[in-house]
């Protein structure tokens, strides 16, 4: 169920619900859910591929909620159809995978969070770069904040990695699931980048 609030207008006695935001429709709907290191991870995708991963999840149950609060569409339980992605997942936590290879469906973001989320995707395993390099990638170096913003409305962190971007002084940063697990990721990266 959507996020609702209410909106009382001066003179009106009935109270009319507002939507808090605009819920994302798309025909289908599949998700499954993994224990990690970094807590239990949800995975939803849709027909065109992975359109969200939820960090640090306390059980699979919130993340449906959060899945029927943000898609219109009902979210059916399909781990087959994600095992290709869970799999990657696994892999990449235990130091096996460096690259994901699997269809993504970003489309529930502006076409300037779609253009950093795809940069992202260029930041090699193991390496971090700063806002300013993402801005000046994107032919707009005066957009490191924009690019901040764009970068905590990934939907699809880990496999597109924001967590590899960080502040030009060397400090982390944010992280939508808390800055623990972009330090656990950046090390997981770099022990696994040494290995290699």
């Amino acid at each position: 169920m959507a996020s609702v609030g209410y909106l009382v207008r001066k003179g009106h006695s009935t109270m009319q619900p507002i939507r808090k935001h605009q819920r994302i429709e798309t025909d289908s709907l599949f998700y499954a859910s993994m224990d990690s290191p970094i807590g239990i991870l949800g995975i939803a995708s849709t027909h065109k591929g992975v359109c969200n991963i939820r960090t640090a999840q306390k059980s699979e149950r919130q993340f449906v909620g959060y899945l029927e609060d943000v898609y219109i569409a009902r979210p059916v339980a399909d781990s087959r159809r994600l095992k290709p992605v869970l799999d990657q997942l696994e892999g990449y936590f235990k130091g096996e995978v460096t690259e994901f290879d699997c269809d993504l469906d970003i489309s529930c973001g502006t076409p300037f969070q779609r253009k950093v989320w795809r940069q992202l995707m260029t930041i090699p395993f193991g390496e971090t770069r700063s806002y300013g390099w993402l801005a000046e990638k994107l032919d707009n170096p005066n957009a490191s904040r924009a690019v901040g913003n764009a970068n905590g409305k990934n939907p699809v962190p880990v496999i597109i990695p924001c967590h590899r971007v960080i502040h030009a002084d060397g400090g982390m940063g944010g992280y939508t699931g808390g800055l623990h697990i972009k330090e656990f990721l950046l090390d997981l990266e770099t022990h696994t980048h040494a290995a290699v």
